[in-house]
């Protein structure tokens, strides 16, 4: 069935969910672009929506259903057709099911509707999944899956809308209790159930030249279906899915490329991914698929200047008098324009760390006696809580000595590692800067974890250590509304050096806080409030709307990258030795039980 006129009538029914009932920009945004071509619209929520989101809602339609979340969206779907009833259905020349599991419209819809109105097909989507030999699901008739239509966007002609075969698949649909049977009873089986009975269908942004290549051509080349294929939308799961889905088929590029052509190729406003991203998911799952991780140059300088109107200081506490060369050597790489803070815990150690700052006259230093307790982080959150909002940015540092491992070496490799990934020179400092202005929803930069020697287990179940319990109390008494999860890594700034926006820490300046909060020394080595804040910022960078990622000069960048192939050519020697594995896939079909 060709569609030749230009007044179609369509009726779309929308699936919408979200786990705090909030209706996010994205979504007004992806309704608007179908009410631009659908004459009515049926939103169906699966489970609850507040106040805002209903308003949100009226504007776009008055038929609106509120319903448990049950079924998924598949059962939302059927709820919607029998809202509108079969019977009406056939006064519809299309009728859209779709769902709130993509970000879009990236182009116009009105370009997808125009092309296919040309084609001759009973029914139509998007995107298509390639077939594959085998059920993963258990749940699938035909015992694999077959090629179909990604049921988040579907459409039916009147062609096969006003039969009795359409309503007779709606009302014989099984009740679906779990994704399995979403998948094995819908999705996976609607497209060949109907061909078989002989009514066409194609999608709009086919891909049959990547079969072979990947199943689900969205997932695995977002890019090339969006720029090439001219697909309007991008699915919400490839910005936070496990990482292992992306590196069992790929190198984990996809998602980096596709968002920064959907940013700077496009007119869809990345700022509302963003939003949802972070209000939503968890830091970690964001980072890896999003490869937030800035290496900065410390010998070019970025074409355009940092913004001179903006202020910045450089915060750091000094308790070691024979690291205050150290650390001035360092604080002197901050532009000229920026303020020094240095706080020391007493009078002695004052007049000490002023004669190793002596060099240092043409610059604007404030030095503040703030005392002996709460180590580096109560002198930042009490010491220095009066200035943080005069600034749009700051650095926070300490010098570091490291007396509980041996050699002194460890220690100190570690502290080089942070100050050389925060303050390496000028040109990485101004680097770093301009990066912030770049991305304005970047809140904090921190040199990645440790790596070496007894700090080896750091990474992995090591960055929480003994303080997830400690961290998610505090987390709840300063309200921070986000993901926290004992299994995905903080992307935490564990020497307590890092470059954050102020605004990002506003969640953790509110409580304003005193030194009778932190513990006296000596302190224990895990578990105390100064150990759930190292790890807190960024959460409390996240619960402010913007996101973290590591940062590094380079320089060590070098180092690090050879760090970690000595270390993945180690582990894998003794994996294979002990488990024979050889395949990324096999490695996490043989661990995934540990």
């Amino acid at each position: 069935m060709i569609i030749d006129k230009k007044d179609v009538k369509r009726c779309a029914v929308f699936v919408f969910y979200d786990k705090d009932g909030i209706v996010d920009r994205y979504i007004e945004t992806f309704l608007n672009g179908i009410k631009e071509n659908a004459e009515r619209i049926v939103i169906v929520c699966n489970g609850s929506v507040g106040k805002a989101g209903m308003e949100t809602f009226a504007k776009i339609t008055d038929e609106i259903i509120v319903r448990p979340n049950e079924g998924y969206d598949i059962t939302a779907y059927k709820c919607g057709l029998s809202h509108i009833s079969f019977e009406k259905l056939k006064e519809y020349d299309e009728v859209l099911l779709l769902n709130s599991t993509m970000f879009g419209p990236i182009y116009p819809f009105s370009e997808m509707f125009d092309k296919m109105n040309g084609e001759d097909v009973d029914f139509w989507g998007m995107t298509n999944f390639h077939e594959v030999p085998y059920d993963p699901f258990g749940t699938i008739e035909y015992g694999y899956i077959p090629k179909h239509i990604q049921s988040f966007f579907m459409v039916f002609r009147q062609s096969l809308c006003s039969t009795k075969d359409f309503c007779d698949y709606w009302e014989k649909l099984p009740k679906i209790t779990d994704y399995n049977e979403a998948i094995g009873y819908f999705e996976t089986v609607f497209t060949k159930k109907f061909a078989d009975m002989g009514y066409k269908w194609k999608v709009y942004a086919d891909s049959d030249e990547l079969e072979g290549y990947t199943y689900d051509p969205l997932r695995d080349y977002p890019r090339y279906m969006i720029e090439k294929k001219r697909c309007p939308v991008m699915k919400k799961r490839s910005f936070f899915h496990d990482y292992s889905e992306a590196l069992s088929r790929s190198g984990g590029e996809a998602v980096r490329e596709v968002f920064e052509y959907i940013d700077k190729e496009t007119d869809y406003d990345t700022d509302m991914i963003w939003e949802t991203l972070l209000r939503l998911q968890n830091m970690a799952d964001i980072k890896k698929r999003l490869s937030l991780n800035y290496i900065l140059s410390s010998k070019l300088p970025k074409k355009t200047l940092i913004d001179n109107t903006k202020k910045y200081a450089l915060i750091i506490h000094i308790y070691f008098e024979d690291l205050a060369g150290l650390c001035c050597s360092y604080a002197e790489n901050m532009p000229e324009n920026a303020d020094i803070y240095v706080t020391v815990p007493t009078k002695e150690k004052l007049d000490k760390v002023k004669k190793a700052f002596s060099g240092l006259k043409d610059r604007n230093i404030e030095f503040r006696i703030v005392g002996n307790r709460g180590r580096d982080v109560a002198p930042f959150l009490v010491g220095c809580k009066d200035i943080i909002d005069k600034y749009d940015l700051i650095c926070k540092v300490h010098d570091k000595k490291v007396y509980q491992l041996m050699p002194g070496s460890v220690g100190a490799s570690w502290g080089y590692k942070c100050f050389e990934n925060t303050l390496k020179n000028r040109v990485f400092i101004e680097n770093v800067i301009k990066t912030f202005e770049e991305n304005p929803r970047l809140g904090m930069l921190a040199p990645p974890v440790p790596n070496h020697a007894q700090y080896y287990p750091t990474t992995g179940k090591g960055e929480w250590g003994d303080n997830y319990d400690v961290t998610k109390e505090w987390a709840v008494k300063l309200g921070f509304n986000v993901d926290i999860d004992r299994t995905k890594e903080p992307i935490a700034p564990l020497g307590s050096m890092f470059w954050a926006r102020t605004k990002a820490l506003k969640g953790l300046f509110d409580h304003d806080w005193e030194y009778d909060e932190f513990p006296k020394e000596p302190i224990e080595t895990d578990a105390t409030v100064l150990h759930a804040l190292e790890r807190l910022y960024p959460f409390c960078v996240q619960s402010e709307g913007y996101f973290s990622g590591w940062l590094m000069a380079d320089s060590f960048a070098r180092i690090e990258m050879t760090n970690w192939k000595y270390i993945n050519d180690k582990l894998i020697q003794a994996l294979f030795e002990k488990t024979g594995v050889c395949s990324f896939n096999e490695l996490l079909e043989r661990t995934k039980h540990l």
